[in-house]
């Protein structure tokens, strides 16, 4: 069932809980290059934090929390920053995602690598998160006709 669930306690719940999954989501995005997890695992708990609203609450409060424009927006500018990410070593002349070949001043060769991790890590969860939100989307739009 997409929108106003009939059960006060399946909405209740599901409020309650929406904030703190995409929380953990942010937490294995943040944490994915330390270890199990990243940008895939927690861009889908991220969109599962934006999909449980719209299975239970009412259809306006839904998506005026997380409006139809964001999944597609997010979607592409995550894989939009991934790719500049990623095309930046290129452009010194080193492989694809090579970040330690990028020589900032002050900065040595691992931390390039721990933050071009971090930072394509976050692109790959918004593009997860959008693209999750995105078929949601599509796939109940011919529910909700």
């Amino acid at each position: 069932m997409i929108g106003n669930y009939p059960s006060v306690v399946v909405r209740v719940i599901s409020t309650l809980l929406g904030p703190f999954i995409i929380m953990f989501g942010l937490y294995i995005v943040a944490h994915g290059h330390y270890g199990p997890g990243g940008g895939f695992a927690g861009g889908v708990f991220i969109a599962v934090g934006a999909i449980l609203p719209r299975l239970t609450l009412p259809e306006d409060i839904a998506y005026h929390l997380f409006p139809r424009s964001l999944g597609p927006l997010a979607a592409g500018l995550g894989m939009l920053v991934f790719l500049l990410i990623g095309l930046a070593p290129l452009l010194v002349g080193a492989a694809f995602l090579d970040y330690a070949a990028l020589d900032i001043p002050g900065m040595e060769a691992a931390r390039m690598r721990y933050l071009g991790i971090l930072l394509a890590e976050i692109a790959i969860g918004a593009a997860v998160f959008g693209s999750m939100l995105t078929i949601f989307d599509v796939l109940t739009d011919e529910v909700r006709r």
